[in-house]
């Protein structure tokens, strides 16, 4: 068994021990995420209240899928802060009326990975690549592709957001997703 010094078992130790409802493993698994998984809800959804429902969401569905994960794709560390992130960022969004600001949407994000960039080849983070994809378009073409993508907004809602003509919407919509797919292509290929 790997371990993480020489009397902790490694993540991936517990992640297997939760898979096979090992309780122990269940219990050590939580307590070493806990203030990690609730830290990083805090950051991005800004109440105490809504953290807590974030972070034992976020725990509960490391526990559901453990006997799935992979660790070729990644770290469970950081396996279970994007679930975490992504969380947060869904709780973000239904607690608004007004839509967050497509660019403080990317930024928070890009804030929540903190991880580094050779990291991030080594694990092949689809999530940082996307990111990363985004920052190279166009800011226009970036706050509508997240509006028509993240937030689920029609080209009539963008327009009417962004006060813009619908034609223009469109526009930017298409040529900020032809654009994302070229770059994500582009990355994909590196990763190769």
């Amino acid at each position: 068994m790997t371990t993480v010094n020489d009397q902790s078992p490694s993540d991936e130790a517990l992640l297997a021990g939760m898979a096979a409802s090992d309780e122990a493993s269940t219990v050590a698994f939580v307590r070493r995420y806990q203030r990690r998984v609730f830290g990083l809800a805090v950051g991005i959804v800004l109440d105490r209240g809504a953290a807590e429902d974030v972070a034992q969401e976020a725990l509960f569905r490391a526990w559901k899928h453990a006997p799935i994960f992979d660790t070729r794709r990644g770290s469970v560390e950081n396996w279970v802060l994007t679930i975490t992130r992504n969380l947060a960022i869904d709780a973000l969004r239904k607690q608004r009326s007004i839509p967050t600001d497509p660019d403080q949407l990317v930024a928070l994000a890009k804030a929540s990975l903190g991880t580094p960039m050779e990291d991030v080849v080594a694990t092949k983070s689809l999530s940082t690549v996307i990111l990363r994809a985004l920052d190279e378009i166009p800011a226009e073409q970036r706050r509508a592709v997240v509006l028509a993508s993240l937030y689920g907004r029609t080209a009539q809602e963008v327009s009417e957001i962004e006060a813009i003509p619908l034609g223009t919407s469109k526009t930017r919509i298409r040529a900020g997703l032809l654009k994302l797919r070229a770059l994500l292509e582009r990355d994909v290929e590196e990763f190769r």
